[in-house]
């Protein structure tokens, strides 16, 4: 089951529109906009990578739960479990010993599943809030941290649990959230919001097909909005449902992503080769063709290996 759900680590590729490869404008209002927009897409990469962590690790505590939620130890590795059935709401907490048995980051702080009593996570239509309480990750390859607080809501839409997938047509489930704050290394502090399906199938293993659905300016495939770190408004949409599929080696294999940010955009083109031509699970790496367009038209395109 573990080995199922680690593949939604691997939607913040979708959201990794890193332009540093790009040749910059030459003119000082472009390249303030194409720096902008990298580092933005950098703090979105890692606050997406991680929630979408937090996701993967609250669907197998919930899915254990469902078998034996008294005896949840060693579900994850670098947290402690405690669950408790007997108030209302019912609460599962996990606290985070910044240990780095994860590879790559170690994580502090608290997270709170809750719930109404007697609410079962297979069922059609159950929800918990899942409150971050100084969520911190901080990543060993820069040491670049970020500090998450607010809530979310995990909905399982269509009911069903994701053990017993292959024995289902699907399996929905949404995420969202009024407000998270997010606290940057460099003491910033912005406000996100959060409005995704995620919609999981059997095709010769586990597919997982995630889209935006908030609505904004006439676009109807929002996924994460709010303001950036340099104050900025942004809008992040999935303009072709992001796929990640288990007989690829969980790898996001198709997809297409667009930030929008003041009158300038990067859109990245997922599953292609070197060539920018779509490909099947290849046995090296996959490429997105990434086109950025600045507010006075001009466009940069770059192929980025992931």
């Amino acid at each position: 089951m573990k080995q199922k759900i680690h593949f939604l680590h691997l939607f913040s590729l979708a959201l990794l529109l890193s332009i540093t490869a790009c040749k910059k404008d030459n003119h000082s209002t472009a390249e303030k906009n194409d720096s902008e927009i990298a580092v933005h897409a950098d703090d979105q990469a890692f606050f997406t990578a991680e929630t979408d962590a937090v996701f993967s690790d609250a669907n197998l505590v919930l899915d254990a739960g469902s078998a034996s939620p008294r005896h949840q130890d060693n579900v994850i590795c670098d947290a402690s479990i405690a669950v408790d059935l007997l108030s209302n709401p019912q609460t599962i907490t996990l606290s985070f010993n910044g240990e780095e048995c994860l590879g790559g980051r170690s994580r502090q702080g608290v997270i709170v599943l809750s719930t109404p009593t007697g609410t079962l996570w297979q069922n059609a239509g159950a929800s918990f809030k899942v409150e971050y309480k100084d969520f911190k990750v901080t990543r060993n390859r820069d040491k670049k941290s970020i500090t998450i607080n607010g809530e979310q809501t995990f909905t399982n839409v269509s009911g069903g649990l994701l053990v017993q997938l292959s024995s289902l047509e699907s399996i929905t489930h949404t995420v969202s959230s009024a407000g998270m704050q997010v606290a940057f290394n460099n003491g910033t502090k912005r406000s996100w919001e959060i409005a995704q399906k995620r919609v999981f199938t059997y095709d010769n293993g586990v597919v997982a097909s995630v889209s935006g659905i908030h609505t904004e300016n006439n676009d109807n495939q929002i996924a994460v909005w709010g303001t950036n770190r340099f104050g900025t408004a942004f809008t992040s949409s999935i303009t072709d449902p992001l796929v990640i599929r288990q007989d690829c080696s969980f790898r996001l294999t198709t997809g297409e992503i667009k930030h929008k940010i003041s009158s300038a955009t990067a859109t990245a083109t997922f599953g292609l080769d070197a060539d920018g031509n779509p490909v099947s699970c290849p046995s090296g790496n996959y490429y997105y063709k990434l086109v950025w367009v600045g507010p006075n038209g001009n466009s940069l395109t770059a192929m980025v290996a992931y």
